[in-house]
């Protein structure tokens, strides 16, 4: 007879067809993405279908870490290290996704080339005021930053109405962020196409805006997990992992802010 009690702390995963399926929707979308790029039709259905099937397949795939971990008690101290571990390599990776971009900035500011005039900013562009947009979404990411630390607390000790409030305050200020660096795009009187510091300025600020709305999404999911009582005092890893990457978002900002808006700016 086999004996099926384990005796062991760690998470043998059940076979899955979502790394696949997601592998193929990744490559869908970015195929139809490049094809879009270089004017073919074709290229935006074969973007929309994969796009759609990523956001479909990472749902499912997500649900099922869900209930692995807050029903059927796979998750245990040992598991949930590891996925910390998992989160700290993954934040890592997204650092030096953007210290290329600071590297591409600090390149050209600090040596202006002939065919930008030799000048930082170059000639014919108008920066923006630091002290207007900039400066307010700084204000409003900070206090996201407390306002989600103190959910966190909240949850530790047990207050979840409490933290509730918390972690929709911080999801609004996320929101108002996105609108405001919206406004700051939309009357911008430079471009994506003007001069490299038109290609690095919205190529920086812009991921970093994606990387709030995501991290907004984020914690979106952790409102209605918290609402449904999937987290307890001693087991809200998956609010931890969103909380971390808000903190590594506002890390971010604070040194956009400084280099590019301010210092980028003189």
């Amino acid at each position: 007879m086999i004996n099926l009690i384990q005796k062991h702390p760690y998470h043998l995963v059940d076979n899955s067809p979502w790394p696949f399926a997601i592998g193929l929707a990744s490559l869908a979308t970015t195929t139809g993405f490049v094809i879009y790029m270089h004017f073919y039709s074709q290229g935006i259905i074969a973007f929309s279908l994969g796009f759609f099937s990523l956001i479909f397949i990472a749902f499912s795939w997500w649900k099922d870490v869900v209930r692995e971990g807050t029903f059927q008690g796979h998750h245990t101290k040992k598991v949930q290290k590891g996925l910390k571990y998992g989160m700290v390599l993954f934040i890592l990776s997204e650092i030096m996704f953007f210290f290329a971009f600071f590297w591409a900035f600090f390149s050209a500011s600090l040596s202006p080339t002939f065919e930008i005039g030799c000048f930082w900013p170059p000639p014919g562009i108008d920066v923006l005021n630091t002290w207007e947009i900039p400066l307010l979404n700084t204000m409003i990411l900070l206090l996201s930053g407390g306002t989600c630390t103190w959910t966190h607390n909240l949850i530790v000790i047990g207050k979840r109405k409490e933290a509730i409030i918390s972690l929709t305050l911080t999801i609004f200020l996320g929101i108002i962020f996105t609108f405001f660096q919206g406004l700051e795009y939309l009357y911008s009187n430079f471009s994506l196409c003007d001069s490299i510091y038109g290609s690095v300025f919205f190529m920086a600020t812009g991921f970093h805006g994606f990387h709030v709305a995501l991290g907004t999404l984020f914690l979106v999911v952790c409102l209605l997990r918290l609402n449904f009582h999937h987290f307890t005092t001693e087991h809200h890893f998956g609010f931890e992992a969103a909380a971390w990457y808000w903190h590594f978002v506002d890390c971010v900002w604070l040194f956009l802010f400084v280099a590019i808006y301010w210092w980028g700016g003189l």
